[in-house]
């Protein structure tokens, strides 16, 4: 089992994660990127997969499978005409989440570096970095970048003089949530409308232009190569097991100092606010629920949060989910029900339309959640909400009907009396009138 203590300046794997030295090739290769990547490279295809998978690398984009074995599924003798391709996904959508973000404007190279080293593990002809659309600027870094990596013969033919060809693109999208989906970012990618593609098959079988496609977080590609250059164990010996490594943490809310913040895996919740975030506004004692990896985790409230491990496992067994890592802190001045009607109404707002339970269900949640803000409604409804997410939840094409109802499905399960409350309040205010 690794440690969880927390991490110091040398084990940091993101040196420039705030954007104190610049973010091209010269100062890259200052901070250890593309240092002899040939060398890496030439350990072969299949012991760089046994490695990143020897490291406990699970996917840093919300769902948390296994890296290694996600490469170990593509084609290890691609078809003529069929080539295999990476895609890396880099539409950081999900509210809350700002992690990718810093490292396309800040560390580049990093990503680019991985993007050719998890190509190669994985036979891919080319790879594509999907962004999302807001990220004007990270954009522009980004193509900068990889323009001076194919200058540098870093990509290309004969990338990085390993003997392997390798082609990176940056594509833009225009905005839409559910192109983080990864099959509506194939479809977006292909130059279709960004909707979400049945499954199976599954990327890895047919993904973009029918050829298998592997679909990786920015996160999770960036991480690869410095993996390689101290080892899987180095690595693992982060975190809980089965929670190995460090990871990048955005803390937003109510604290004192938001920021991101690269941190061991598994570390105490108390201590990642107190060490990095100049503790909770008001103090610990005016905590109210921490929603802990992105707006579409459940809530967990206070009492529950403080202490517990900020990894995938910790996290599932408080009913929750480490997700992105993305920490929204909601202290008592925290309108909690009206927090979240508002993610309602942005899961309402994305939704694509595709499936009639998302498509009807979220608005239909989102409209319940106002009327229960305002306390308009009766006890019964909030049973009947509860029964709707049940409904909508496990029974769409992609995961965002589930990302819906999670939010609202972790509030009447921890604060169900204040629902109560609200319509109680709202009765009796009616009665007095009526009296009057």
């Amino acid at each position: 089992m690794g440690s969880v203590t927390p991490i110091s300046d040398k084990d940091r794997i993101f040196t420039n994660l705030y954007g104190f030295q610049e973010p091209w090739l010269k100062a890259a290769r200052a901070r250890g990127d593309w240092d002899d990547t040939a060398k890496l490279m030439q350990r072969g295809q299949d012991k760089i997969i046994e490695e990143v998978k020897d490291s406990g690398l699970r996917g840093r984009g919300g769902a948390g499978f296994p890296t290694g074995m996600k490469w170990s599924f593509m084609p290890k003798e691609p078809k003529p005409g069929k080539p295999n391709f990476l895609v890396i996904n880099a539409d950081e959508s999900e509210p809350g989440s700002c992690k990718d973000r810093e490292i396309l404007r800040h560390d580049p190279h990093k990503l680019i570096e991985g993007a050719l080293i998890a190509g190669f593990a994985m036979r891919a002809r080319a790879g594509y970095i999907y962004v999302r659309g807001e990220f004007i600027f990270e954009t522009e870094v980004l193509r900068k970048a990889v323009a001076e990596a194919y200058e540098a013969g870093l990509l290309g033919k004969n990338a990085a003089g390993s003997g392997y060809d390798f082609d990176l693109f940056v594509h833009r999208g225009a905005g839409a949530y559910i192109c983080g989906e990864e099959t509506a970012m194939l479809e977006s990618l292909e130059g279709k409308q960004g909707k979400p593609r049945l499954k199976p098959p599954f990327p890895a079988g047919a993904g973009l232009y029918g050829c298998p496609t592997t679909v990786n977080n920015v996160e999770s590609i960036a991480v690869v190569p410095t993996i390689l250059r101290r080892g899987a164990a180095w690595f693992a010996s982060f975190g809980r097991e089965k929670n190995e490594g460090t990871k990048l943490f955005q803390i937003s809310g109510h604290v004192n100092k938001p920021c991101v913040v690269e941190e061991t895996m598994s570390i105490p919740f108390r201590e990642l606010i107190d060490r990095h975030a100049g503790g909770i506004c008001g103090g610990w004692d005016n905590l109210l629920a921490v929603i802990p990896g992105g707006s579409s985790v459940p809530l967990v409230p206070a009492a529950e949060i403080m202490d517990a491990p900020m990894d995938f496992d910790g996290l599932k067994a408080l009913g929750s989910g480490l997700g992105t890592a993305a920490v929204i802190v909601m202290d008592k001045s925290t309108d909690i029900v009206r927090a979240i009607s508002r993610i309602s109404y942005f899961y309402k707002h994305e939704s694509c339309g595709q499936c009639t339970p998302c498509r009807e269900g979220t608005g239909w949640m989102w409209r319940m959640m106002e009327r229960l803000r305002e306390g308009d409604a009766d006890i019964a409804d909030i049973d009947k909400l509860l029964d709707v997410t049940k409904q909508v939840e496990g029974h769409t094409i992609c995961a965002l009907g589930d990302a819906a109802a999670w939010p609202i499905q972790g509030l009447i399960r921890h604060f169900r009396p204040e629902l109560e409350r609200r319509i109680a309040e709202r009765r009796s205010r009616a009665m007095l009138e009526a009296a009057e």
